[in-house]
């Protein structure tokens, strides 16, 4: 009875690391996965709020299409700039009744060569003076 536990013992060793070597890629997998998905959602939201503040600026009773682009990119420079978004562009336009701003850009990545673009629109109606 002693020998064969020990027999068995034996038999099993080197099991761990042969699971590790199958294990840890998958493991590393699930991780980059997760960090990439919270990578693009922060460029996502980042890229939201950057529209979302130039649109504010653009639909002002006295701002501009270009006051509301430049609102767009100091609020990706304070929001961390390139450590969040690369190739970034802010573009708008302003008509008689509502103002767009749009932010595109590539959320940073944690797979190489792998980036994805992030593209978000706010438009906002923009202010009068009525009497």
């Amino acid at each position: 009875m002693f020998s064969s536990s020990r027999r068995r013992r034996r038999d099993e060793r080197g099991s761990v690391a042969i699971q590790m070597v199958f294990l840890m890629p998958a493991l590393f997998l699930v991780m980059f996965l997760g960090v990439q998905g919270a990578l693009y959602y922060h460029a996502r939201e980042v890229a939201l709020a950057a529209a979302q503040e130039g649109a504010r600026e653009a639909g002002s009773e006295n701002g501009s299409r270009e006051s509301g682009v430049a609102a767009a990119n100091g609020f990706l420079r304070d929001a961390g700039g390139s450590d969040v978004m690369t190739s970034t562009s802010v573009s708008g336009a302003r008509t008689t009744t509502t103002a767009t701003i749009t932010v595109t850009g590539k959320s940073m990545s944690v797979i190489p060569g792998w980036h994805v673009t992030v593209r978000q629109s706010a438009s906002v109606p923009v202010e009068r003076l009525t009497e």
